[in-house]
This record gives structure tokens, sequence and C-alpha cells, in this order.
């Protein structure tokens, strides 16, 4: 039997190589639209409201593994430029619900039909043989996805620094 290869390389390049086309998809948006950038934790922000309407500051912090002031600093700009709506919980009066105003749901729903495109027409300048690779690649990509979402936390991983363009 063979030993496996070191998962390193593989790990570091599939993270250069998703972080650049993130960069670029973003930055080519933004560049062709009128509306006023959005960072890309703001926009996660606003997906997670999309993806549970009503959900409070605290669960938003989890669930985009933030901290609660940071993710509440957060809530209070997108709520000054009327993208989020924050209302009182009628459960916890103390606490708040969230939901997204009808400005920013028109938002996300042209920034996603723009990245479809965006990308899908790159794709389709691939050679098929790339398209089809890409393809099958999905599943294992969203099995690393849930790996990595259901053991956000690894003991080994806690002392060293993380940042989202560390290579």
């Amino acid at each position: 039997m063979h030993p496996r290869p070191d998962p390193a390389p593989l790990a570091n390049e599939l993270m250069s190589i998703t972080a650049g086309i993130r960069r670029l998809v973003r930055r080519q948006l933004r560049d062709a639209s009128t509306e006023a950038p959005l960072s890309g934790t703001q926009v996660e922000l606003l997906q997670v409201v999309e993806d549970q309407p009503g959900i409070g500051v605290a669960a938003a912090a989890h669930a985009l593994h933030l901290a609660n002031n940071s993710v509440s600093t957060l809530v209070n700009r997108l709520v000054e430029q009327a993208l989020l709506r924050r209302t009182v919980d009628p459960a916890d009066r103390r606490a708040a619900q969230l939901f997204l105003t009808p400005t920013v749901t028109r938002r996300l729903a042209e920034w996603r039909q723009a990245r479809a495109v965006l990308v899908g027409d790159r794709i389709a300048r691939l050679p098929a043989a790339d398209q089809r690779a890409i393809e099958r690649a999905l599943p294992s990509l969203r099995a690393l996805l849930d790996l990595l979402a259901a053991e956000h936390t690894h003991p080994k991983l806690a002392t060293v620094p993380m940042t989202e363009g560390a290579r």
C-alpha cells in the first residue's frame, strides 16, 4: 500500500485558486455596478439573514464565526444604509430580529444573476473536458465545505493565526 501524499500543497493551491476566483469576480462585479460596494463580510451577513429571516445578532455571529460586537457593527451599518431591518424580538424584548429590506433583496438577486453570467461565460470558454472536470469536482468541494463547517474548531489550529489572505 502506498502512503497518501501530503494534502497541504493541494490545500494551499485550492485556497489560493478559490480566493483568486472570489476576489476577481467580486472586483469585476463591483466595477460594473452603480451601487455602493459592500464588503465580503457584509454580503455574507446579508446571505445569512436571507437564509434565516428573523435571525438574531448572536446567532448570525455564530453562523459567520465572528464576534457578536463585530456583527453588531455590521448590522448597524447595514441598517443605516436601509439594507437590513432590525425589529425587537417579541419573545425577548432585549433581542433583535434581522430582516432584509426589499432594496437589498433586489440587489442580491441582481448580484447573483450578474455573477452567474460572468462566471458562466468564462466556464463556457473553457474546453469541454475542463467544464466536465469542474462539474465532477463540485460534490467533493461541497463535502469539503460540509466538513469544514462541521469541524470549524480544531485544537491544533487554535494557536495558528488565520487570515483570509493567508497562503
